[in-house]
């Protein structure tokens, strides 16, 4: 909105403080045509959040990028998405059931340019995946219908459409092993918080955030260019290898316990509130 531009000088004259949450998608290396749009979005922002009390973004990443950009470190604060790590936990499920499949690969989220699905569609093509093994594309967005047409006859692939009941997600994706998310450009995907949740095994592009959520063993990280190549290479590995899904799966658990839990969301945004509050009195105070 043109407001984000005037808010800075209208809180001042009415002394209420300004926090800005700031979740647009980002690769902090613009390497196509998605990327670097997304990077202007930063440039276009960058000073006048420079003049709000808080910027609250999701990585440390993002926090690189606009100090870059001129936002005082001070005023930017790092408060990943949160997950309700008790609704999306690990648990039982009649997917792989209902699909006949002994492995179970899952997208879930939006298809469209950025999400780069296709890339994961051509790597499953060209895999000779088997008959044991299925890739289940969950979600909707305007590249659905063209890419469910090209490629519906590709065995394996089950289209699920937009599944708007929360339930039936958190099945969905209790029954899967893998989880691949192959975007171009991200913020830091809840659709990849909610798997790891779960105790899937994932696999992500470095785009925005989703390389620092997987960093350091939780998950393999992959780059966004070659996606398709890399998917080739890996799909095989996770379909022979089931131990592997399930160690990655109980460090992804982990990790999103340590760092992304929703109860650890909403307390530092408590205490972000407190300290813009504690600091405006102490300034009117100054002033009085």
């Amino acid at each position: 909105s043109p407001l984000d531009f005037l808010l800075p000088e209208i809180c001042e004259e009415l002394n209420i403080p300004l926090v800005a949450t700031f979740h647009a998608q980002f690769d902090s290396k613009p390497r196509n045509i998605k990327s670097g749009t997304q990077f202007l979005a930063y440039q276009l922002y960058a000073p006048f959040l420079a003049n709000y009390d808080r910027v609250i973004i999701f990585s440390e990443i993002q926090k690189d990028l606009f100090i870059k950009l001129g936002v005082p470190e001070k005023k930017v604060a790092v408060i990943p998405n949160g997950v309700d790590a008790d609704k999306y936990s690990p648990g039982v499920s009649s997917l792989k059931t209902e699909l006949n499949a002994s492995r179970v690969f899952l997208y879930l989220g939006r298809i469209s340019t950025e999400k780069n699905v296709e890339s994961l569609l051509k790597a499953w093509k060209h895999s000779d995946m088997g008959n044991d093994s299925c890739l289940a594309i969950v979600g909707d967005g305007p590249l659905a219908a063209s890419l469910e047409m090209f490629y519906g006859d590709v065995q394996g692939v089950s289209w699920f459409g937009y599944v708007s009941d929360e339930q039936r997600r958190i099945e969905i994706l209790r029954g899967a092993d893998v989880f691949i998310l192959p975007s171009l450009v991200e913020g830091l995907s809840l659709a990849l918080l909610e798997a790891m949740s779960c105790g899937l095994a994932c696999v992500a592009t470095d785009a925005g955030a989703d390389g620092e959520v997987l960093e350091k063993g939780a998950g393999i990280i992959l780059n966004t260019h070659n996606v398709t190549t890399q998917l080739q290479t890996l799909l095989p590995v996770f379909r022979d290898h089931p131990e592997l899904s399930i160690l990655l799966g109980q460090k992804a658990r982990q990790r999103v316990l340590e760092r992304y839990t929703l109860s650890r969301n909403i307390t530092q945004l408590e205490m972000l509130y407190d300290e813009v509050l504690r600091e405006r009195n102490l300034k009117l105070s100054s002033l009085i």
